[in-house]
């Protein structure tokens, strides 16, 4: 008798989404172990616009961790951010920090569902859109949403981050 596959568990990120009853769609891909370029692998494996796909940066501004989120096509604007936050200088966190602060691992961290949670600042163009893509708290997983219902639960500042 065939055993029937187990659905993996949800994420902190899913979990977040339905308790608070927000629409979504979760869209899954193959995640090709080694691949460090997260976002650019989400944009091929799903064929969606990079505007709309958004990556996770976890930042060290001036000593206190605070999350980025812009479209994969961009760069934070590590000046900006600073500015958008109060800090005089903003950097890339150590990977690490940003693991342990997050309770997901690089590549699949996702501004839903933190551990810790964090001030959160989005880039203001991904309101240009109807629906984004954003982590769903793993490698392989992603999770489609309006970008307001993003903001709201995430607590975000809109603001311009990204170049």
């Amino acid at each position: 008798m065939a055993k029937k596959a187990r659905p993996r568990a949800a994420t902190p990120a899913l979990e977040v989404l339905s308790a608070a009853g927000v629409p979504h769609t979760v869209h899954e891909y193959a995640h090709a172990e080694g691949e460090t370029h997260f976002g650019e692998e989400v944009v091929a494996a799903l064929g969606v616009d990079p505007g709309r796909v958004l990556k996770t940066v976890v930042t060290d501004c001036g000593g206190r961790l605070v999350v980025a989120v812009v479209a994969v096509s961009q760069q934070v604007d590590l000046k900006a951010l600073a500015t958008a936050v109060g800090a005089k200088k903003a950097q890339v966190a150590d990977p690490a920090a940003a693991e342990r602060s997050s309770g997901y691992v690089v590549g699949g961290i996702s501004p839903l569902g933190q551990r810790t949670p964090l001030t959160t600042v989005v880039d203001v163009s991904a309101l240009d859109h109807e629906r984004v893509l954003v982590s769903a708290g793993r490698r392989g997983l992603q999770v489609e949403l309006s970008p307001e219902d993003l903001v709201r639960l995430t607590g975000a500042e809109v603001a311009p981050v990204g170049r």
